[in-house]
């Protein structure tokens, strides 16, 4: 199996160049553009490289070229062809070399790679080793021969390159491990950098770009990691990063690098991918212990639950707010009208089915089923068989979407209905301007969230919280940050909160949406009672309920599971 990742190698193809019977480069169709393997005189600058050959070392190869490089190294001794990219090396002739005797032809897995140069090296002495690069193959897929170049770089005057000898160093033989962390703009990042840092908690951390697929060079950055900082774990979000081949998670596992992967979305509706992808050196942390069957049933070995937490840093009273922003009840939330629209394009349903989608998500909102899919199975068995037979996994997972941010956003629209009496200020996106009747409440554009909300929160007498329905037994962000900061928070009833809050003391919750105007109405009329019970919130909060709280968990259970 190949761990180039096609996401990042880009196709192409590729036509000779002649000058009279014999090639004299080859030319290569990408993108739209032109690329060259030499240009000009190809063979002549070929030539010059192999000029510069050191007596008594080891040429190594990065491409194949026109061949002339191959054919002049041999002269020397044996010599050793990297090459990926054979297309090249038919249309250039090189390939006619793949079977001599003096060459050793190597392509495919850089990590198999680099042991096959480490058994060439030895076979051939074991004597230092020279690197040569034509330029283009680096250009055209850095994952693969910058990775293998680089390393190769590093090492090729050492007694030996061992790449295996380098990567199968002990992991967690200190009081505190080692984190490579793969990092992407995106919710929960920064709060975990932080943690590490006030934790003393090493790390590192590799960009895997903000695309579909890794970035370009994420391989080459992650093996050049593993390496020099030798990390004892990787942590992921969201499974970012790791693609539904199972490419990078089969690449950890030869490493001997486990993975810890803390999911803060529903995992089912990222994992619906990952179908295939069981491997060993794997755990998965989620915020919901709903969850953890469903992960179960997926053929994960490794499940824990881990909830949300706040960073206290961050989120801290005293911070003035605008004048703006003060309210006796705000809300802040998305109205999911975009998302709706968007996943019910997405899913391009037939019409008697886009007709069902209200219904449907009123349902699933009421019931207790976490995923669509098990609803759909204990529910409507016709509807999922319907579903098994969309023609990609894309439109399945759209499908699923939908009724979740529909019953979403009906469920959101109740709720805040129920506030118009107090007129409300709510901060969203202009979706809401739609859903509700103008004259009985403020509106504010979206806030940001790290530069904002500490100090918006502690304006409103009232915080109020409605969950999504993609999250029916767990608690969100917000019943953390806002305490935390001084506010006050009114939240609908979860029942994992009674195993992180003390219900009536440290947390108000209403259990049905007929509730919400009564609870409005004591507690705006009790500061002294809102104080004490955010007082008594936070004081939770600093005590159990911090990032570097859950960061010191997932550590532990690291250490426990793969130490």
């Amino acid at each position: 199996m190949t761990y180039i990742f096609n996401m990042s190698k880009r196709a192409y193809t590729v036509e000779p160049v002649m000058d009279q019977d014999s090639v004299a480069d080859v030319r290569i169709h990408i993108n739209g553009k032109k690329w060259h393997l030499w240009g000009r005189k190809g063979a002549d600058r070929e030539r010059g490289l192999a000029e510069t050959v050191t007596p008594g070392k080891l040429p190594v190869l990065l491409g194949a070229g026109l061949g002339v490089c191959i054919e002049e190294l041999l002269k020397y001794g044996p010599v050793a062809v990297l090459d990926n990219d054979p297309l090249i090396a038919e249309a250039s002739g090189a390939d006619k070399f793949r079977e001599h005797p003096q060459v050793t032809w190597l392509s495919g897995d850089p990590v198999q790679v680099l042991e096959q140069v480490r058994e060439w090296r030895e076979v051939n002495g074991n004597g230092p080793l020279e690197l040569f690069k034509i330029p283009l193959y680096q250009r055209l897929d850095r994952e693969w021969y910058l990775a293998i170049g680089n390393t190769i770089e590093d090492e090729k005057d050492s007694a030996s390159v061992d790449f295996w000898s380098e990567v199968a160093f002990p992991k967690f033989r200190n009081k505190k491990p080692r984190v490579l962390f793969f990092h992407r703009p995106y919710f929960l990042m920064g709060e975990i950098t932080s943690a590490l840092e006030r934790l003393g908690i090493e790390f590192r951390s590799v960009d895997i770009g903000t695309g579909d697929t890794v970035r370009e060079g994420f391989v080459e950055d992650l093996l050049h990691c593993v390496v020099e900082f030798k990390p004892d774990f990787a942590l992921t979000v969201n499974h970012f990063g790791v693609d539904c081949e199972g490419k990078l998670t089969d690449l950890l596992l030869k490493l001997k690098l486990p993975l810890a992967s803390w999911f803060v979305d529903n995992p089912h509706l990222i994992l619906y991918r990952y179908a295939d992808v069981l491997p060993d050196l794997t755990a998965i942390f989620t915020y919901d212990a709903g969850n953890l069957d469903i992960m179960s049933k997926k053929g994960f070995a490794n499940i824990f639950y881990l909830p949300l937490a706040t960073d206290v840093k961050r989120f801290k009273p005293g911070i003035p707010g605008r004048d703006e922003w003060q309210a006796d009840v705000s809300f802040l939330g998305n109205s999911m009208v975009h998302a709706v629209d968007k996943y019910l394009r997405l899913s391009e349903l037939e019409a008697g089915l886009q007709q069902r989608i209200p219904d449907l998500a009123t349902e699933f909102g009421e019931r207790a089923e976490l995923s669509v899919e098990e609803f759909l199975r204990n529910s409507h068995p016709e509807l999922l068989n319907k579903m098994e037979k969309f023609p990609t996994d894309e439109h399945k997972l759209s499908f699923e979407a939908l009724i979740t941010w529909e019953a979403t956003r009906r469920y959101r629209l109740s709720c805040v209905r129920e506030l118009l009496p107090f007129n409300p200020l709510i901060v969203g996106d202009e979706g809401w301007h739609g859903l509700l009747e103008t004259g009985s409440w403020h509106y504010l554009a979206s806030l940001d969230y790290y530069n904002d909300l500490p100090r918006f929160y502690p304006m409103s007498k009232v915080g109020f919280n409605c969950t999504s329905r993609q999250m029916k037994g767990a608690v969100n962000q917000r019943v953390f940050d806002v305490p935390a900061c001084g506010g006050f928070v009114l939240t609908d009833y979860r029942e994992q909160m009674e195993a992180l809050f003390e219900p009536g003391s440290e947390i108000i919750s209403y259990n049905d949406i007929s509730e919400i105007g009564p609870l409005l109405e004591k507690w705006l009329a009790d500061d002294a009672g809102r104080a004490k019970v955010t007082a008594a919130a936070r004081k939770r909060i600093m005590a159990e309920h911090t990032y570097e709280h859950r960061i010191s968990i997932l550590v532990e259970k690291m250490r426990q599971t793969f130490g």
